[in-house]
């Protein structure tokens, strides 16, 4: 069997600043250090940072009075962050900048008196993050998840006139595409954010994984199962009729999935350590494969800087 490695694949900018962010304030404050959510959806680094001295949380009020912490990369509501403030806590922010620039943006609308569709999925950090960026909630609140097509035909709005759509940064853009659709027609005078929130990394890997599903026949997503991205390029590839499975490591690998495969196709989520990648091909090559050989793909050379309490370096 040969084995064919995506490019670009694996972590991305903004997850890189992430993790760096944590791993600073480790170094300079000391554990433990507070952690709200996941810092990123990857169970293997949420492990090694625990190790570290992190401590996740789900809620601000696991945080003691004083202490340091860190919104994940996904984002957090502006009551989030408002409660950090009334508590005194040293936060660090490690939402990734481009989750930022959709909360910039639904929080421009909001200011503005226009309503809001957030195409997403319910439950999401990233997506319950950028929610809370709009001023009302409940009933009262002018901001509208939308996560399908039937969704977005069922959609009433007050104002179709003064009506604008943003996206979760990690959707398939063949995802969005059709729900797009249907909001245009149903309201004409919808407007866009102006730029396409769908972010680089996510584009770009799933490109990727297009062109490798097309001379494939098996895909292994590296990634974990609560990685949207990750669960996102395993759909891509299923979308263009070729066998794919998400796997957290090498031991989810099952031999039966091999059977009758001469090409394995190997992508990992923005979230998931190229550590894990080569485990799953050293998997692989114990099961007969030959070298893995990387595929040409586009360069990503986006590089994030951290907060100037922790050092000026880019990443």
């Amino acid at each position: 069997m040969d084995i064919v490695l995506a490019n670009p694949r694996g972590f991305c900018a903004g997850v890189d600043r992430a993790i760096l962010i944590v791993q600073r304030a480790l170094e300079l404050f000391g554990a433990p250090i507070y952690v709200r959510h996941e810092i990123v959806h990857n169970r293997h680094v949420v492990a090694e940072l625990r190790q570290q001295g992190a401590i996740f949380v789900d809620e601000l009020a696991q945080v003691p009075d004083g202490a340091t912490v860190i919104f994940s990369a996904h984002g957090v509501a502006r009551a989030v962050k408002a409660e950090g403030q009334r508590r005194r806590l040293k936060v660090f922010d490690a939402t990734c900048p481009l989750v930022t620039k959709v909360h910039v943006e639904v929080a421009a609308c909001s200011q503005a008196g226009h309503e809001c569709v957030l195409i997403g999925h319910a439950g999401h950090p990233e997506v319950e993050g950028t929610l809370g960026q709009y001023d009302a909630t409940g009933a009262d609140s002018g901001i509208y998840l939308v996560e399908t097509v039937a969704d977005a035909a069922a959609l009433e709005v007050r104002n179709p006139g003064a009506l604008m759509y943003v996206t979760q940064t990690t959707l398939s853009v063949d995802d969005t595409v059709e729900i797009v659709a249907m909001l245009q027609s149903r309201f004409p005078q919808i407007r866009s954010a102006g730029r396409e929130d769908i972010c680089y990394a996510t584009q770009n890997r799933q490109d990727a994984v297009k062109s490798l599903a097309a001379r494939c026949d098996l895909v292994l997503v590296v990634g974990s199962t609560n990685s949207s991205n990750s669960n996102r390029l395993r759909e891509v590839a299923l979308n263009r009729g070729t066998a794919a499975y998400l796997v957290g490591d090498a031991t989810d690998i099952q031999r039966s999935w091999l059977e009758g495969v001469d090409r394995i196709g190997v992508t990992a989520g923005a979230s998931t350590p190229e550590v894990l990648v080569e485990g799953v091909i050293a998997r692989l090559r114990a099961l007969g494969a030959g070298p893995a050989i990387e595929q040409v793909g586009q360069s990503e050379e986006v590089e994030f800087r951290l907060p100037r309490a922790l050092g000026s370096q880019a990443q």
